[in-house]
């Protein structure tokens, strides 16, 4: 058995059976072994790493097992670091396999690609170390089954997160000796392990905390969303009247039309949410990072360490406290903790004062509404997208999300129904993430419909991806919002138009010509039918929906 041969083995059998990747070298002489097995692995051509690391990031995310990224060294460590940052910073499990790019071995004359460290070329490991768990460089055939063992390993344990494996190139097609000096054994026994259960006596003195607040908010992170415990987090809720608000990992965990959700917090979100916050006397942190900009960047009227009394719940006992003082650290899975706390009252009685208490708020804020906004002649406002898509999802849908004034409409305006239905960037969300994510969705969930919603800016960036969905059969639907410009960076420059604008581009000939469907909507009743239309045609569809370039995203921004 050859290294390549032996490496797909160790990922069939940790259970990763589809791969994402554009070949090069030494992935290049790995793929003959993948085609031998192609009726086990599935592996995907993409046009390029950026996409393909995005799809195998959100593989990981949606799955909660690895998704698997594959890419020649020079480039899975730069274009492929998009999708691997995404990963790191968001909690989705990924393996990564390259290699050093050295051809011959002989690496000192590194002036060509070389990814070894030596003189003359670059480190493939050093950048890797930078955005994962676990970075490790095999130089024998045993060192990358061994290698690949614990990268799934890692990959896959709390906190959840990327782990790369990278070859040297001249190992690849070298033969496994049959009695190596370090003995190697199924992968099995490596991925064991044990949970870490959440303390009781924490949890009851939670549940206690919980029974005497009268204005307690639970504020759902990532945590909750990889551990799909939205459902339950919703019954005990609504259970006790206590305030649902999210994290932007966290958004849509619960339906967002339940009396106890307010909402998504932070600077581009839902004012409710901020409002409850800052009248919690207690707050519950269930898996949230409680990042600076979940809190309009730590608006001190928010968070008062001293006077609200704060809990933090996570996975990772380092992340208790990351951000502020707590009175209560609890070390455990979001689900689990829910579960325990079910069989305790957190206080039924109160139950009604806290509901009414919540309405009133979300009543003064507007929550929910989604109110008509003018826009040019042969244009249309970003509200017209959110009211179609607001009609239009099922709990047969899954929605992905990019960057800019189309992901603040929808995190501000648009309330979710259907628990985990957002597929959205939260670790770097950076432009270009969501036409990849759109098809790695579909992969991962094929009985789903997927829809995209991007902005022309990060559209252009990523549109390889639609000639995947393209040659893949993939039904993927994107809408996107066009106006011709950075909407955001433009609404934040005022005035000032310098750098921001770009020419009109016509997308659904675009799509045409990448062998997709391409419709064009300028009224929000045009979008309402092509995204119907589009889901019935089958195949991928882009969406060009023409957007006022006028339209801000301070208008629905909590400044």
């Amino acid at each position: 058995m050859k290294t390549n041969e032996a490496v797909l083995q160790t990922l069939i059998e940790g259970g990763i059976t589809r791969g994402f990747t554009l070949p090069g070298l030494g992935i290049t002489w790995s793929l003959r072994a993948f085609h031998e097995r192609r009726e086990e692995f599935d592996v995907v051509l993409c046009r390029s790493e950026q996409c393909a690391s995005v799809m195998a990031q959100v593989t990981g995310k949606i799955t909660g097992r690895p998704g698997l990224l594959m890419a020649q060294g020079p480039f899975a460590s730069t274009t492929g670091g998009f999708g691997i940052l995404e990963g790191y910073f968001s909690s989705s499990p990924m393996v990564v396999l390259t290699d050093t790019s050295c051809y011959d071995g002989f690496a000192q004359h590194g002036v060509y690609q070389t990814m070894t460290g030596d003189y003359g070329a670059a480190d493939a490991v050093a950048v890797l170390k930078t955005m994962t768990k676990m970075t490790t460089y095999v130089t024998t055939p045993e060192e990358a089954v061994y290698g690949m063992q614990l990268a799934i390993k890692h990959a896959g344990l709390p906190r959840q997160g990327p782990a790369a494996v990278v070859m040297r190139s001249n190992i690849i097609l070298k033969d496994v000796p049959e009695t190596p000096r370090a003995r190697l054994y199924p992968t099995a026994g490596y991925l064991q392990a044990t949970p870490q259960h959440p303390d009781e006596g924490a949890v009851a003195r939670l549940a206690g905390l919980l029974a005497k607040a009268e204005r307690p908010v639970i504020m759902a992170g990532n945590g909750v969303y990889m551990a799909r415990a939205g459902e339950r987090l919703q019954a005990l809720a609504e259970a006790h009247g206590i305030a649902v608000a999210s994290s932007y990992h966290g958004k849509g965990v619960i339906d967002e039309t339940s009396a106890v959700a307010v909402g998504m917090l932070g600077t581009w979100a839902s004012k409710s949410a901020n409002e409850a916050m800052k009248a919690a006397d207690l707050v519950v942190m269930l898996g949230c990072s409680m990042g600076a900009e979940y809190t309009r960047f730590r608006d001190a009227a928010m968070i008062r360490p001293g006077e609200q009394t704060l809990v933090q719940v996570d996975i990772d006992p380092r992340n208790a406290g990351w951000v502020y003082p707590v009175d209560l650290a609890i070390t455990g899975d979001a689900g689990e903790v829910l579960d325990m706390l079910a069989g305790h009252d957190l206080g039924r009685a109160r139950r009604d004062d806290r509901l009414r208490s919540l309405a009133a708020i979300k009543e003064a804020c507007g929550y929910g509404a989604m109110p008509a906004m003018p826009s040019a002649p042969g244009t249309m406002h970003y509200m017209d997208i959110i009211r179609a898509l607001d009609g239009f999802l099922t709990p047969d849908d899954l929605l992905t999300l990019d960057a800019g004034t189309n992901r603040i409409y929808a995190t501000t305006s648009l309330r979710l129904r259907t628990p985990h239905q957002l597929v959205a960037p939260g670790g770097i969300g950076g432009m270009g993430w969501c036409t990849p994510a759109a098809v790695g969705a579909k992969f991962a969930c094929p009985e789903k419909r997927v829809t995209g919603l991007v902005g022309d800016g990060g559209f252009a960036m990523t549109m390889d991806a639609v000639i995947t969905a393209v040659e893949q059969g993939k039904d993927v639907v994107w809408i996107v919002a066009n106006n011709a410009g950075l909407g955001m960076v433009r609404d934040n420059l005022g005035n000032q138009r310098i750098g921001v604008d770009f020419g009109q581009v016509d997308f659904a000939m675009v799509a045409r010509g990448m062998g997709a469907h391409g419709l064009t909507a300028t009224t929000g009743d045009e979008l309402e039918d092509a995204l119907r239309e589009a889901h019935r045609l089958g195949g991928p569809v882009v969406i060009d929906a023409k957007i006022d370039p006028a339209a801000s995203h301070r208008d629905v921004s909590d400044y």
